[in-house]
């Protein structure tokens, strides 16, 4: 794909993972990258987003706009992430449908595997029974927006792909104790409690939930390798089919932000999905990518990163 030549929409471009795909278009001569603000484009406005299409006629669309947040903001509003998850992507993916959009590629979450799946989560598994309760409302949500690109490719011809990347972090990530994710959560309470000289830091649960994490920047050259080398219907895991329990995550970043003190684990707190791995297979096989960060090396530039400029 010559990426110069494309007019490109990015929803969601100013999260998270919305920057590191910027920043990865313009490195490979991307030059037309629309990214518009929520409060330029409302996609829970089915209206607003027909408007926004034919007025500036993208002929690809990267749908990675998401409220999401820990299993606490999951836990605190299951209503708000069910409906604005579904809803800005079921108008957006029938608008693309009418516009004559060439592809949609919809980043799904690995929050929408069954609860219990076998590990490594292979992407047939995806439907073989219900999420983690604490997070299902926006996995479900996310896992419609797949059964709408199917419905669509075989009613209408539409070419939309969806992407299952793993817990994603990085530089730049939400560090807010409110509504984060578990590792910048923790990098977070450790370089406070470092910082201060506690000798206590609380997390929640009891450390043995397994998670595999995925580099950001990482992320984003797989979504672009999807967007440009594959069309085919059923979804493909992105992460780099590592997994490691959150206790020994919570050592690693205590030693990396210079923590001495003790962890306690509150066990009333809920744990979340008992393991997560990726078959990261599919996607080597179809369209080339696997992850290049180690997940030591990430870590560490996500902890440098927050303590240079976020802790302050």
């Amino acid at each position: 794909m010559s990426w110069a030549g494309r007019r490109l929409l990015l929803t969601g471009g100013a999260g998270f993972l919305g920057q590191a795909l910027q920043r990865r278009l313009f490195s490979l001569g991307a030059r037309d990258v629309l990214a518009p603000l929520s409060s330029d484009l409302d996609l829970r406005d089915a209206a607003a987003v027909r408007a926004y299409l034919e007025k500036h006629q993208p002929d690809l669309v990267i749908h990675a706009a998401a409220v999401v947040g820990g299993i606490g903001a999951n836990r605190d509003h299951p209503g708000r992430f069910f409906y604005e998850n579904a809803v800005m992507g079921i108008h957006l993916i029938e608008e693309c449908r009418r516009a004559a959009v060439q592809k949609v590629v919809c980043i799904g979450t690995v929050c929408a595997y069954p609860r219990n799946t076998p590990v490594p989560f292979r992407e047939t598994a995806l439907w073989d029974g219900y999420p983690e309760e604490t997070n299902a409302p926006y996995g479900l949500a996310k896992k419609m927006l797949l059964v709408q690109l199917q419905a669509y490719r075989t009613e209408y011809g539409l070419n939309g792909i969806f992407l299952l990347p793993a817990n994603l972090y990085g530089p730049g990530d939400n560090f807010d104790l409110q509504t984060s994710h578990v590792i910048p959560a923790m990098i977070r309470k450790f370089a406070t409690a470092a910082r201060s000289g506690a000798s206590v830091v609380e997390l929640w649960g009891d450390g043995t939930p397994t998670r595999e994490f995925l580099f950001v920047d990482d992320a984003a050259e797989g979504v672009l390798h999807a967007a440009d080398r594959y069309d085919g219907a059923a979804p493909v895991n992105l992460g780099t089919g590592e997994e490691r329990s959150i206790a020994e995550i919570a050592g690693m970043i205590a030693e990396k932000t210079g923590f001495r003190g003790s962890i306690h684990w509150d066990a009333s707190k809920p744990n979340g999905q008992p393991r997560r791995k990726l078959d990261t297979s599919v996607a080597e096989r179809e369209f080339g990518f696997r992850a290049r960060t180690s997940f030591d090396a990430g870590l560490s530039q996500t902890i440098t990163w927050y303590l240079e400029t976020a802790a302050h």
